[in-house]
């Protein structure tokens, strides 16, 4: 199952353009975050200044966005295509299916994290290096990549969750940027709701692949982790149990 899963994965090449996509959404952070690192009104002292090497690592995150439409289309193809009436007649237990999916973009996610984290970590080696500043791969630095990194990844569960639950792709896609781009930048805005972000998916990811000093009331970075999978875990229980049972069509 998990290589039919990897096979529907790479024949449409919408996965390519998706992973140039969070490259490119990636490195334009990093280099938004290093560039402005000089303008007056920055948080950092110019980019000599070392608070920013981990923020500008943490722009991996990025990908994001890209896991999640990636994995929403590998979730409703079938049904949008409507192959899922074969694919379960092959394989009657829809739980083995579903497992094998989220198997397969959970390690997608993880692929687009590590090219995107290769990217990041190039362009702010390039930055740092015109002013004569050495990048360090340890430390905090490596906490953030690590973190980002694995966030992205867990990305690829709530994708399929999704994508399974509701069904129809254009609808689950539009209905998550909804979320990622508008709903969760207000709840973070407005203050008598920005307490609640920290335990949305967004805040989870956040402390993932933040540092303590810019962001002192997320959660810490184990607790973002766990928080994330959890999300994920109810998505896709929920996808199993209220989704997986009926027709299909």
């Amino acid at each position: 199952l998990v290589r039919a899963e990897i096979g529907k994965l790479l024949s449409p090449k919408v996965w390519i353009f998706l992973l140039l996509g969070a490259v490119t959404f990636s490195v334009l952070a990093v280099s938004l975050t290093l560039g402005f690192a000089e303008v007056d009104g920055s948080p950092f002292q110019g980019r000599d200044d070392p608070r920013i090497q981990p923020v500008a690592l943490s722009s991996l995150t990025g990908a994001v966005v890209f896991v999640v439409v990636l994995s929403i289309i590998g979730a409703t193809s079938e049904f949008r295509h409507g192959t899922a009436t074969p694919t379960f007649l092959t394989t009657p237990r829809r739980g083995r299916v579903l497992l094998a999916k989220l198997v397969v973009y959970v390690v997608a996610g993880l692929v687009y994290a590590v090219v995107s984290g290769i990217s990041v970590v190039a362009v702010t080696l390039i930055w740092l290096d015109a002013v004569g500043v050495e990048v360090s791969l340890s430390g905090s630095n490596r906490a953030v990549l690590l973190g980002a990194g694995t966030a992205v990844a867990l990305y690829g569960l709530l994708g399929v969750g999704l994508g399974v639950l509701v069904r129809k792709q254009v609808g689950a896609i539009v209905g998550a940027l909804v979320y990622l781009f508008v709903l969760e930048p207000i709840i973070r805005s407005v203050p008598t709701t920005e307490p609640v972000y920290k335990w949305l998916p967004g805040g989870a990811q956040e402390a993932m692949g933040s540092t303590a000093q810019f962001a002192p009331d997320l959660l810490a970075r184990w607790q973002g982790g766990v928080l994330l999978l959890a999300y994920g875990a109810v998505l896709t229980a929920a996808a199993a149990s209220l989704n997986l049972q009926r027709d299909v069509n």
